[in-house]
């Protein structure tokens, strides 16, 4: 599909995102009815929750509030990597329509104290997974070890090894690294064979370190890196690689666990994902690539559809970007269910300019 655009509209299909966090009670009821204001009308759901999503059962519950919440939005499930899960479970998921499985490394990243340390005690379960053909998605980085000299900055780098090793025991498994963020994560994966994809926030392609440190709301984990890492993303994505996609990673806290001593992990991008990359993309001269990276790579390496509701008249629905100078909100405000005061979340940029902006 060729990308319509002019100096002052863009048409594209509606984005799919292939890592988003929704959450769960108030913070949910607020982020999801904004997937498609940001663009997005597919997503691939994080299963980090309180507790974690570990059976098809929890899986499918939690579904049926987000497709409540946005009827109109395709939802991919997933599951959480964890001793309890099992070959008959991963069979039981497929048939009931769950993509794939996420591991978290112990401690690295919100609600991840439950998460792995070895892989290979999950070689069963990844064994199930090819052969049912379920995604494997991958949080690519090894728990700090200041004995070994590892810490946010070189925890991913460190990790690749382990998606090296995967995906020579397992060719035939589908694996995503995601939210990658350095230039030894692009290049692993441009390395590995078709089988191998990766996600790239929107966020990352921003962000350096001088950008988040000393400054909570750019905080996430894994943190943003050197330039010369944001700039292998970016030209990763100019270059048009068809294994790397969109999937941003947003991930809400209310403010007051951000603008505190100990902020929590996460970038919110939700409400604006398309047009912040639009503008990010125009910025290094790969906006032709929008349409790619964030409408079709993604589908195409999971090998998934969407809901007949984004295609009328046989005719799939599109978005129109306009060109135009405006502000990102500087919150976005949410109503608990109790009588107490409502919470807001400062989304990513807020207060900046974007130059590009869905028409309604």
């Amino acid at each position: 599909a060729e990308l319509v655009t002019t100096t002052v509209e863009i048409s594209l299909p509606y984005a799919s995102d292939f890592h988003i966090h929704l959450r769960q009670d108030a913070l949910m009821r607020m982020v999801v009815p904004r997937i498609l204001e940001g663009g997005v009308s597919l997503c691939y759901v994080m299963p980090n929750l309180k507790p974690p999503i570990k059976t098809t059962e929890q899986a499918l519950f939690y579904k049926a509030q987000l497709e409540k919440l946005a009827p109109s939005v395709t939802f991919l499930m997933s599951l959480y990597l964890s001793p309890d899960l099992t070959p008959e479970e991963i069979k039981n998921a497929k048939r009931h329509g769950i993509v794939g499985v996420k591991s978290y490394p112990r401690g690295v990243t919100t609600n991840s104290d439950s998460g792995i340390e070895s892989y290979t005690a999950y070689y069963p379960v990844f064994k199930a997974m090819e052969a049912e053909g379920m995604i494997l998605n991958l949080h690519g980085e090894i728990p700090s070890d200041y004995d070994k000299d590892v810490c946010v900055l070189n925890a991913e780098e460190k990790f690749l090894v382990h998606l090296k090793q995967i995906h020579a025991d397992f060719p035939n498994l589908k694996i995503v690294l995601e939210h990658a963020t350095t230039k030894a994560a692009v290049d692993m994966v441009k390395s590995l064979g078709d089988t191998v994809g990766c996600t790239i926030t929107v966020h990352h392609l921003q962000l350096v370190v001088d950008d988040w440190a000393g400054q909570s709301h750019n905080f996430c984990k894994p943190v943003a890196k050197y330039p010369h890492d944001r700039q292998a993303l970016r030209d990763v994505i100019a270059e048009g690689h068809p294994r790397f996609f969109l999937g941003t990673d947003s991930a809400p806290h209310p403010a007051c666990l951000k603008e505190c001593a100990q902020a929590c992990a996460g970038v919110f991008t939700t409400p604006l994902a398309i047009p912040y990359l639009a503008t990010i993309l125009e910025s290094f001269g790969a906006l032709d690539k929008i349409q790619g990276f964030a409408c079709e790579f993604g589908k195409r390496f999971y090998g998934v559809e969407e809901k007949k509701y984004h295609h009328e008249m046989g005719k799939e629905r599109k978005i129109k970007l306009i060109r135009e100078t405006w502000s990102v909100p500087d919150r976005f405000i949410y109503e608990h269910e109790k009588e107490s005061e409502p919470d807001f979340v400062v989304p990513f940029w807020a207060g900046k300019i974007l130059t590009w902006k869905i028409n309604r």
